[in-house]
């Protein structure tokens, strides 16, 4: 049985083919041979077997109206490769509000909103750490304080008078009561939260932005800096567990970590306008 390959049916497979992928990609050397494999796979099953020259006259050649079921692999092949061969395009249009501007400007916004918020956040840290500082600093100074004289029925020998050591834990003490009733505990936790989820999703965000602008990210102070700064997040996040089991060490290295979060983050602000900048210069509204 011989296969007979149809011209003119692969000549339409392969422009109809052609154009499809040009529509969605650049074509590539890879994409033109699966574009080759598919038309004729196509082509040739299309045509069903033919008598030879010496039976002319036997019945007509049939054709397929489908390809066979061995062709699915090539198509999903052709397929795979169309999809793969896809080129972000750099302000071309064809992500409508997403290459635009207004989309654009809420990466920075947010970010700005984010950093305000991580000071807030740091100080709500900060008013927690004294509740706890505050109790440790009393119990010293309630070492330093002098017993007083009694008789031995339990009543002072001479009315006590307040040294300033008592007046010092009595005011640390008031301060103490207030700080407690702030709940800044539980404000720094719900605030640390907010901070790693709408954090983390918007550094990912600013990138497909910027990837879906231009087709490409711009390795620099910028990117790096924002890096750095969602994966100083995760980590001071990580550390809550050993700080709320009581380490000191997990406390600590909480606080620096943070630190050193807020440092990046202040540095990273004019980089960050300049970008905004470009977006006023090379996208329109919306």
């Amino acid at each position: 049985m011989v296969i007979l390959h149809s011209p003119s049916l692969y000549k339409r497979c392969h422009n109809t083919a052609t154009r499809s992928i040009t529509s969605i990609s650049y074509i590539t050397l890879t994409s033109r041979i699966f574009i080759h494999l598919l038309c004729t796979e196509i082509a040739g099953n299309s045509v069903s077997s033919a008598q030879d020259k010496d039976h002319l006259s036997g019945p007509p050649r049939r054709y397929l109206t489908q390809p066979h079921m061995h062709t699915l692999p090539v198509i999903t092949i052709y397929l795979l490769m169309a999809l793969t061969n896809i080129d972000a395009v750099a302000a071309g249009g064809e992500f409508g509000i997403l290459e635009g501007r207004t989309l654009a400007l809420i990466h920075p916004l947010v970010m700005t909103g984010l950093f305000l918020y991580t000071l807030y956040a740091g100080y709500l840290g900060w008013q927690w750490r004294r509740v706890r500082t505050i109790q440790e600093e009393i119990n010293e100074l309630k070492k330093q304080v002098k017993p007083v004289a009694v008789t031995p029925d339990g009543t002072p020998v001479e009315p006590p008078k307040p040294s300033p050591i008592e007046a010092k834990i009595q005011q640390l003490s008031e301060e103490r009561k207030e700080l407690i009733k702030g709940s800044f505990r539980d404000k720094h936790f719900n605030a640390g939260s907010i901070l790693l989820g709408f954090g983390v999703f918007e550094a990912v965000g600013g990138g497909v932005n910027t990837y879906l602008r231009t087709g490409k990210l711009f390795p620099g102070p910028h990117l790096y800096a924002g890096a750095a700064i969602t994966v100083l997040w995760a980590a001071a996040a990580s550390l809550v567990p050993p700080m709320q089991k009581g380490s000191e060490t997990a406390r600590n290295l909480h606080i620096a970590l943070n630190v050193l979060n807020v440092l990046l983050f202040a540095w990273q602000i004019p980089t960050g306008f300049d970008i905004v900048l470009k977006v006023f210069e090379f996208t329109k509204w919306p």
